[in-house]
Parts: structure tokens; C-alpha cells; sequence
């Protein structure tokens, strides 16, 4: 199924170290809270024995697709609508950011909210884009 792919590739978007959060997102933990709170049955069913990581409680939810209850299904579509809207959130920022992030923070190492805070602390620089797209999505 098309969703498996799609959730697989905005688990792993967001669980390998976004761009500007010290921690996952917000948006990633109540994603996942919502997947493992709707498959619940079908991961101590079927995935108990299953080493999370690298995608493989997904691919074993995808090896059992045909007997996923309805609540599961929904869970995974809504998880991977919850991500969608992270994502975009995420690359919205990105983009209007990004001649302040080459201007004042191409020394910073991506990762643990580096790059955030490199913004904040060079707030009175940042343009009004940046900081319009920051606020927009709850970083500011």
C-alpha cells in the first residue's frame, strides 16, 4: 500500500534528527503517540518480537495489512497526516529562513536545536521573513 511508503518515509524524516529540534517535534511524538495508541492490538499481536527501528514495526504491520483493524488503519493515516503537516511546517521555515541560516549560521552544526538558536540569537539581524515563518509555525 501507498500509506505504508508514505508513513515509512515521514517516520524516518523525522526520527533521524530534524533540522532545528534538540528533541523530536512535538508534532512526531503526538504522531507516533497516535500510531502506537491505534495499532496497539496489532503490535503486541503481531510485532511484540519485532526490534523497532530502520522502519521494521511498519514493515510488519504491512506483512499483517490484510488483518489491520479499522482503528490501526486510521491511526496510520492519521500519524502520517500529523507528519504531512510537521513536514511542511518544517520546510516553509527552511525556505524563508534560508539566507539567514547561510548568512549567520553556516558555521552551526545542524542538529539539537543549534540552528534555531543561532536565529534567536541573531534575531535583531534575522529578516522579517525568517522571523514571520518562525512564528508561524510556534518556534518563535
Amino acid at each position: 500500500m501507498k500509506w505504508f511508503a508514505f508513513l515509512s518515509v515521514m517516520f524516518l524524516s523525522f526520527t533521524t534528527g530534524p533540522v532545528f529540534a534538540a528533541d523530536p517535534p512535538k508534532e512526531t511524538q503526538e504522531a507516533v503517540g497516535t500510531f502506537l495508541e491505534g495499532c496497539e492490538k496489532e503490535l503486541t499481536t503481531w510485532c511484540k518480537e519485532v526490534t523497532p527501528g530502520e522502519g521494521r514495526i511498519l514493515a510488519c504491520l504491512y506483512a499483517y495489512q490484510d488483518k489491520l483493524s479499522p482503528r490501526c488503519e486510521y491511526a496510520l493515516y492519521d500519524a502520517a497526516a500529523q507528519l504531512e503537516r510537521a513536514l511542511s511546517a518544517l520546510s516553509y521555515t527552511v525556505n524563508e529562513c534560508r539566507d539567514d541560516l547561510e548568512s549567520y549560521c553556516a558555521e552551526v552544526k545542524p542538529g539539537e536545536g543549534r540552528l534555531l538558536d543561532c536565529l534567536r540569537e541573531n534575531e535583531a539581524k534575522v529578516s522579517s521573513r525568517c522571523k514571520t515563518a518562525l512564528k508561524d509555525v510556534g518556534l518563535k
